[in-house]
């Protein structure tokens, strides 16, 4: 338990983060599972509008911290490779 305002502040500020930050990672994993899936299907034309969404939210991931930036950019690399290899 905090004992000083300020430390409980940032105890219910952590939980806050910690709640959005949750929900936008399973976010994330579920539009890469929908990208990675339209790519095993060997449909081109889903499979570049989901890595194109997928790509998206990688970006907007990163932008807010939820994951490192390499690991969207190598992510996204991933698939615009297997999209290319599909065409």
């Amino acid at each position: 338990m905090a004992n000083h305002p300020s430390a409980a502040k940032r105890h219910r500020q952590t939980e806050k983060r910690t709640l959005r930050n949750k929900a936008l990672r399973s976010a994330l994993r579920t539009q890469l599972k929908r990208a990675r899936a339209a790519l095993a299907s060997g449909d081109s034309g889903e499979a570049k509008t989901a890595v194109l969404a997928a790509s998206s939210f990688l970006a907007r991931a990163a932008s807010k911290g939820i994951i490192h930036l390499k690991n969207a950019s190598r992510t996204t690399s991933r698939l615009q490779s297997h999209l290319a290899k599909l065409s």
